[in-house]
């Protein structure tokens, strides 16, 4: 198998940061412009050295970026104009917009964002009785090539920034207070991409997400998934990262689970064991197994034994996906979906089952492909 360049470049360095850092902009007077939300604290800190600012700025400003959301200077109202003037010369955003919401009959509503560069990605609000969700992408296309996704018939074209991914968030947010009423009760990094190859970044925003001076969220309120990179979800323990993570199975026996999700070639299902057993150990969290139950792929009895066999290896819980048809791929969902439920639970194993919202715009698991451009 020949792996995505992204993967071989994560397995040979498990820190690297994959992002595409924001092009550099010119400005009429031909200096250079960087993305202010690319630097850290402590880089926003030197640049107003440069400016001969006191350093208490660097944390009024860091606030109106994370906390405040807010994509222009003029919007800083507590700083000097003087001051605005000079990061508006200096620095650019590189905002994130709402090209087109589309309303499912259910209360799904899916975004398409339009980012700087002119790339797309798609995100979700997921509204039920009891909490709302935003499902939020990672990378713009995606190079994991599972079969029975949509976005996996994309190409990848790049990471998404910590900035990127945050501006989902919080027009999310705002889409869920319009519409419902309240805030967002829960985040999950289930859209488009795979996470963990865009670690750097995708942790930059969960910070940023979490931070008191950022949006203040609980960690234990953001879900990472991952297709199943061992390697990574051994780092994030080691991080400390305090959100949940959930591994998208989708098979339990190496032959069919390579037949649909490629990716499990180079992390088979002994090695996520074992990473799923060190992120336990380290963390505490029980990792979540889901699971897209697909007719005649992944649904009989011998299946629902395995995913019971790999299920006890490590404590954990089972999302049961109904699966959602798209159009490049000719897989159905399953008619024993209750039944295969039925058979791990009387096994005395955690079993949730998840039925799919949004499928009339296409919004709904496995759906998102930019179908509606």
């Amino acid at each position: 198998m020949n792996l995505p360049e992204d993967l071989i470049n994560m397995e040979n360095n498990a820190s690297m940061d994959h992002s595409v850092s924001p092009d550099n902009i010119v400005n009429p007077k031909g200096k250079k412009q960087l993305d202010i939300r690319d630097l850290s604290l402590s880089e926003l800190t030197d640049q107003l050295k440069n400016l001969r600012q006191p350093a208490f700025r660097s944390k009024q400003i860091w606030q109106w970026l994370w906390q405040k959301g807010v994509q222009s200077f003029d919007e800083m109202q507590n700083l000097p104009k003087s001051l605005r003037d000079a990061l508006a010369e200096q620095f650019t955003f590189h905002t994130t917009t709402i090209e087109l919401a589309q309303y499912s009959s259910d209360g799904t509503i899916k975004v398409v964002f339009k980012l700087h560069d002119g790339n797309r990605v798609e995100g979700v609000l997921i509204p039920t009785s009891k909490r709302t969700t935003a499902c939020v992408s990672s990378q713009v296309g995606c190079s994991l090539d599972c079969k029975f996704c949509a976005t996996g018939y994309l190409k990848r074209e790049r990471n998404l920034t910590a900035a990127e991914i945050f501006d989902q968030v919080v027009l999310i947010n705002q889409l869920a207070e319009e519409h419902r009423g309240k805030k967002l009760d829960n985040i999950v990094y289930m859209g488009m991409g795979e996470p963990l190859l865009n670690y750097q970044q995708v942790l930059k925003s969960i910070h940023v997400i979490t931070s008191p001076d950022g949006l203040g969220m609980s960690p234990s309120r953001i879900t990472i998934s991952t297709a199943g990179i061992a390697k990574m979800i051994q780092k994030l323990a080691d991080d400390g990262v305090k959100t949940h993570l959930a591994l998208s199975l989708h098979a339990a026996d190496n032959e069919s689970r390579s037949a649909i999700m490629p990716i499990n070639e180079s992390n088979p299902l002994e090695l996520l064991a074992d990473s799923l057993n060190y992120w336990y150990d380290k963390t505490g969290v029980r990792p979540t197994l889901e699971y897209t139950v697909i007719a005649g792929v992944n649904d009989s009895i011998n299946d629902e034994r395995n995913l019971a066999k790999f299920a006890r290896k490590f404590p954990t819980k089972i999302n049961l996906i109904e699966y959602n048809p798209i159009s490049t791929a000719d897989y159905q969902p399953t008619s024993r979906l209750d039944a295969f439920a039925d058979g791990l639970s009387s096994q005395k194993l955690i079993v949730n089952v998840r039925r799919s919202r949004g499928k009339d715009i296409d919004a709904a698991c496995g759906q998102l492909a930019l179908k509606s451009r």
